[in-house]
């Protein structure tokens, strides 16, 4: 018999001038980055909330809190594969990824291929599994404003039983 279970994940930095701009474990050359205890990748967190969401083990701030100074700067792509690893451990396997960042600047479309690239090879899918839209706030509210980013995942989970 398989099973099969699908989370939502959603993440949402401040800009932050001087910090490094990572989107999936990809540097984005950028005047700012995001603010955060650790390195505020915004799209490896939605994903990371989507895979635990699915699993029905919580969200991101349980296992990794921002009050827990060993996870100061840590690179998110950790916190991406303990979920994969929480996954393996109940025979579960990601399916698909499909996500969208929300930001206004810079535009990211050159970087599509990498940040997917990274995440494929982190979650040890196929390159044809892992969807990253990008989508502007047109102006509207703290991401259209440029005082935010957002991201918004959804994940499959299978399960094959014997």
């Amino acid at each position: 018999m398989t099973e099969y279970r699908t989370g939502q994940g959603w993440d949402v930095h401040r800009i932050a001038p001087g910090r490094p701009l990572l989107l999936g474990g990809v540097r984005i050359s950028a005047e700012f980055g995001f603010e955060g205890h650790s390195d505020a990748d915004v799209l490896a967190h939605a994903i990371t909330d989507a895979i635990l969401g699915a699993l029905a083990l919580g969200d991101i701030g349980m296992h990794f809190p921002d009050s827990d100074p060993k996870w100061k700067d840590a690179g998110s792509l950790l916190f991406l594969k303990h979920a994969l690893t929480l996954a393996a451990k109940h025979d579960f396997r990601p399916v698909n990824i499909d996500s969208t960042v929300i930001l206004e600047r810079p535009k990211l479309k050159d970087y599509r291929l990498a940040i997917r690239q990274s995440l494929a090879e982190t979650l040890d899918l196929p390159l044809d599994r892992i969807s990253v839209k990008f989508k502007t706030a047109e102006k509207v509210g703290p991401v259209g404003e440029g005082r935010s980013a957002e991201a918004q995942a959804v994940v499959l989970l299978r399960r094959d039983s014997a």
